[in-house]
């Protein structure tokens, strides 16, 4: 008859003592990448097996004063970008002996309502996605040695780090493409307009088209939100005037935007209408979309993301790095095609014009 008690657990000293080794060799069995001998690795993991042993990693946190315990704040796991960062994030940290524990925040604000939550894990620190970490937070990190960092997103702060793409350079790029393909009347859904990357898509955007001659551009506010997107592109097709080339500010809205043109205006794309997304999330891949889309390098994103934390983590100092990565225009048939500036590259078209 089951008394209730709960059996308490097996410790390394057990184990040490089954084997016939000391409890450091134990410990050094479940550290990844210390020295043990094969002989006596067998010992311990043969009588680890025996007695039911599980390595406890919090207690071993208190000892070394390192969880190895990544905090990952994501406000925006709608968006199929983030879920592939995420799967990346943890395959980069695992190599790395360190473990993701992920948090859920909100788009358009930061993450101080999840701070005090993620601090009591004692992590080792902190990657924060789609979203920030208000200034005396961030001092607060700083102050405990805890590295953070921005991802896709950029900040003026010394006391954090940012990775993101030159979102600027991203934003013009596709208005020379759209240029370069004869459109005349231009729109923009955008992001959440206070984000780093919203601004600075829509500026490069701006900037190139007005260096053109065109300064008249239709705006909608999508937030990244498929169904803001929706009513945002709704407004936009009705007018007498609508555009014929819509940069909308990633692939997630690109695609509400896409069934809307189609299937509520009956508009050819890209006949009638060519739209440009951003990130080149798997379903800008799908042949039913084929999004023309600015390419975000995440893989080189997350690898730039999970160095900065271990250098920092290692060295004890927490220093500002900020990496700005270069993403190209890759060209599908959501959009209508200039006559030159395309050229393949590994199996893709991208836009490439003779200047760049």
């Amino acid at each position: 008859m089951d008394s209730g008690v709960k059996k308490p657990g097996v410790t390394s000293s057990e184990v040490a003592r089954r084997a016939g080794v000391s409890q450091s060799a134990v410990s050094r069995t479940f550290t990844p990448g210390a020295s043990i001998s094969p002989k006596t690795r067998a010992k311990v993991m043969d009588a680890a097996k025996e007695l039911g042993y599980r390595p406890n990693a919090i207690a071993r946190s208190l000892i070394t004063n390192r969880s190895r315990i990544i905090a990952v704040v994501m406000a925006y796991l709608e968006n199929l970008f983030y879920p592939d960062v995420l799967e990346e994030l943890g395959r980069l940290l695992a190599k790395e002996n360190y473990r993701l524990l992920l948090f859920t925040g909100q788009m358009d604000r930061d993450s101080d309502p999840v701070f005090d939550q993620l601090m009591q894990y004692r992590v080792d620190g902190i990657i924060l996605a789609s979203t920030t970490l208000s200034s005396h937070l961030s001092e607060e990190c700083a102050t405990a040695g805890i590295p953070v960092v921005l991802f896709n997103r950029t900040t003026e702060r010394d006391a954090v780090s940012s990775v993101t793409t030159s979102n600027r350079e991203g934003g013009r790029r596709i208005a020379e493409f759209l240029l370069a393909g004869g459109h005349k009347r231009f729109g923009y859904i955008s992001g959440i307009e206070s984000s780093s990357t919203n601004r600075d898509r829509f500026a490069g955007y701006r900037e190139a088209l007005a260096a053109a001659g065109h300064d008249d551009i239709v705006v909608g506010v999508g937030n990244y939100n498929r169904t803001e997107a929706e009513v945002a592109v709704r407004q936009m097709l009705g007018r007498s005037d609508r555009p014929d080339a819509i940069f909308v500010a990633n692939d997630h809205m690109a695609v509400a935007v896409m069934d809307v043109a189609r299937y509520e205006f009956g508009l050819n794309i890209p006949e009638d209408l060519s739209i440009v997304g951003y990130d080149d999330v798997g379903p800008a891949r799908w042949t039913s979309y084929g999004i023309t889309t600015m390419s975000q390098p995440l893989k080189r994103m997350v690898e730039a993301t999970v160095g900065m934390l271990m250098g920092q983590i290692a060295s004890g100092e927490i220093e500002a790095e900020h990496r700005i990565l270069n993403g190209e225009l890759v060209v599908r048939t959501s959009a209508r095609l200039p006559k030159t500036g395309i050229v393949e590259a590994d199996g893709r078209r991208i836009y490439k014009p003779s200047k760049a």
